[in-house]
């Protein structure tokens, strides 16, 4: 599916370009927590599902980008990863770094939720159904991990304030 030049179309590839580069980001900075995470099993093997969606995510997004002839940002899947990359190594440093990677991540499924919804519309307004309907699929994966997140915030930091008060616990991760 060739786009034409339109305004409305070209702001839709830009939008798909920043979401292959946001689910770079997404990958490399739940991989980087997800190394550093010894005590929260159930937290370690929803961030794992969760990695093995955002793959697929950007399989989705690059398969759109190509449909509508368009590549996605080296450049801009670059600097996702340089940030994510960079808040990774930032997290490591924190003392309560589960608390601030899960803040974190709770926050950037809920941006992703903003981008794919602004992204089905504008997929929708210019006539690409099939690029709606794909987004919808990711949109439904980022509403269920920000609803993940949202449910089991209070027992990471609950589990976290415990092994802090445990004189060798290791707590942070």
């Amino acid at each position: 599916m060739e786009t034409t030049s339109r305004p409305s179309n070209d702001h839709l590839n830009d939008w798909l370009r920043d979401a292959h580069a946001m689910e770079e980001q997404a990958e490399t900075m739940l991989s980087s927590m997800l190394s550093r995470i010894k005590n929260y099993p159930e937290l370690s093997q929803r961030i794992s599902q969760h990695i093995e969606e955002t793959r697929g995510q950007q399989a989705v997004v690059k398969r759109c980008l190509e449909r509508r002839g368009q590549d996605n940002s080296t450049m801009k899947d670059m600097a996702a990863k340089a940030m994510a990359t960079f808040q990774g190594f930032s997290g490591a440093l924190a003392s309560d770094e589960i608390v601030k990677g899960s803040m974190f991540s709770f926050a950037f499924e809920n941006l992703e939720i903003a981008a794919y919804k602004n992204i089905i519309e504008a997929a929708r307004y210019v006539g690409d159904t099939e690029t709606a309907v794909e987004c919808e699929r990711i949109l439904q994966e980022e509403i269920a991990m920000a609803q993940w997140l949202e449910k089991n915030t209070g027992a990471v930091v609950r589990h976290f304030l415990m092994l802090a008060d445990e004189p060798d616990a290791t707590a942070k991760r």
